[in-house]
């Protein structure tokens, strides 16, 4: 997608792009729209949608997700799950005149078709980068009561979600291809690194059975509003284990105190899922090597200009991990 005419926009033109994207995708809903707003153009765009009736609805088209409309259906059917169990405080999903959930819109300059999904409107806070002790322990809370849900959890038909038991989770391989953007001792550490988390997957995975799992629990998917704790964005859901759940999560905490309250957390509800250290500290490289082969891949320029810099800590990263082996 790097090399497409919409990667070699500005960011005020991929904007102004999926801005019209979204505005065509609407007419597929029943009612008419008074706005839209783009709130969240990151990894995929996000909108704000009001209804000449005042209703909300927040539209996602995913830009950048290599997810396919076969996945979306997927994690459709996971929301829609979780909500009829009751278990978790989610947005709910919303269908289009012809009862479906799951939409494509044509992008002309990405030449590909792009996924859409339509959601309740969520009011509340961010839980944000610096969230308090008493938010993670619910957070946590609320991870455990999902995976204790999620047990049960069968896709339908014509739905699919992967499994991530696949070292970058079956995102396209940018880092470590032929073509890698690479230095060549570059790619060798982090293929160590590689080598030693995959051996850590297959002893976790063994005996293990894989759930659904939410997959991308931080700060900027999860709202508080009053005492109650919302999720959302499930565009990175797939089959994988609790504890790739935890160390997701884990990863975008800052202090060993955020930590503690995350998994007291869950203690409340759950035993912690079996890991040890070592396990534990190669899901959370695993997730950084995730998000560098990502910045190497997206059309988000911004995000792309941030290559660089994360390259040289995750390296960094990499020689410690190894070094405590």
């Amino acid at each position: 997608m790097q090399s497409s005419r919409f990667g070699k926009r500005d960011a005020q033109g991929q904007k102004e792009h999926v801005l019209d994207l979204a505005r065509t995708v609407l007419l597929e809903y029943p009612f008419e729209v008074e706005s839209i707003e783009l709130i969240n153009y990151q990894f995929n765009a996000t909108f704000k949608v009001v209804t000449t009736k005042n209703e909300i609805f927040a539209l996602r088209i995913n830009v950048n997700s290599g997810r396919t409309y076969e996945n979306l259906r997927g994690e459709i059917a996971f929301v829609s799950f979780l909500n009829d169990k009751k278990a978790v405080n989610l947005p709910k999903p919303v269908a289009s005149k012809k009862g479906e959930f799951a939409l494509i819109v044509p992008s002309a300059l990405l030449q590909i078709d792009l996924s859409v999904a339509l959601y309740s409107w969520l009011e509340g806070k961010e839980l944000g980068a610096e969230p308090s002790d008493e938010a993670l322990k619910k957070l946590g809370a609320a991870m455990a009561t999902m995976h204790q849900a999620a047990a049960d959890f069968t896709l339908p038909d014509k739905a699919q979600l992967p499994v991530l038991k696949e070292f970058l989770w079956q995102t396209k391989d940018i880092i470590f291809s032929s073509s890698s953007p690479l230095l060549k001792d570059d790619i060798e550490l982090l293929t160590k690194a590689k080598n030693e988390i995959e051996n850590i997957l297959e002893d976790l995975y063994s005996g293990s059975k894989a759930i659904a799992i939410h997959a991308d629990l931080h700060g900027a998917n999860v709202f508080t509003n009053g005492d109650q704790i919302y999720i959302f964005d499930f565009d990175d859901a797939g089959f994988g284990l609790p504890i790739q759940d935890l160390a997701t999560a884990l990863y975008y905490l800052d202090t060993p105190k955020q930590d503690a309250a995350l998994l007291s957390g869950y203690e409340s509800v759950s035993e912690l899922p079996r890991h040890n250290k070592h396990q534990l500290n190669g899901l959370l490289l695993q997730r950084r090597i995730i998000l560098l082969n990502y910045l190497y891949e997206t059309t988000n320029q911004e995000h792309r200009d941030m290559a660089p810099e994360y390259l040289v800590e995750t390296l960094r990263r990499v020689r410690v991990f190894l070094d405590q082996k």
